[in-house]
C-alpha cells in the first residue's frame, strides 16, 4: 500500500464520531466499508480517488468547506491524487 493516511479523532461520543483526515501525497486510507451515514467537509480544495471492491474507480473534485454526505455500507479506498496534503473532517452519525 502507498503512505496511509492519518486519522486524528477529535470527537467520539454514542452520537456521533468526528475524525480528521491528513493525506499526503498519494496515501490511502486503505480498502473499508461505512459502518454509519457519513458527513465530509474537506479542508482544502483538491481531488481524491476512490477506488472500489470491484476494482473500478472514481475521482471527486472536492472544494473546501463545501460538505458532502454518504450513507452507511459504502465500501472503497481514498487515495489523495493531488501533489499536496489533502485534509478533511469526516463526521460519522452512529
Amino acid at each position: 500500500m502507498t503512505n496511509a493516511a492519518q486519522p486524528t479523532v477529535q470527537l467520539d461520543n454514542d452520537r456521533v464520531r468526528v475524525t480528521e483526515w491528513r493525506f499526503p501525497p498519494g496515501a490511502a486510507t486503505g480498502p473499508h466499508r461505512h459502518e454509519y451515514d457519513y458527513v465530509v467537509v474537506p479542508m482544502t480544495t483538491g481531488q481524491l480517488r476512490m477506488v472500489l471492491p470491484d476494482g473500478g474507480d472514481s475521482h471527486a473534485d472536492l472544494v473546501a468547506g463545501q460538505a458532502y454526505s454518504r450513507g452507511a455500507g459504502v465500501e472503497h479506498d481514498v487515495i489523495n491524487a493531488n501533489d499536496s496534503e489533502f485534509v478533511f473532517v469526516e463526521i460519522e452519525i452512529k
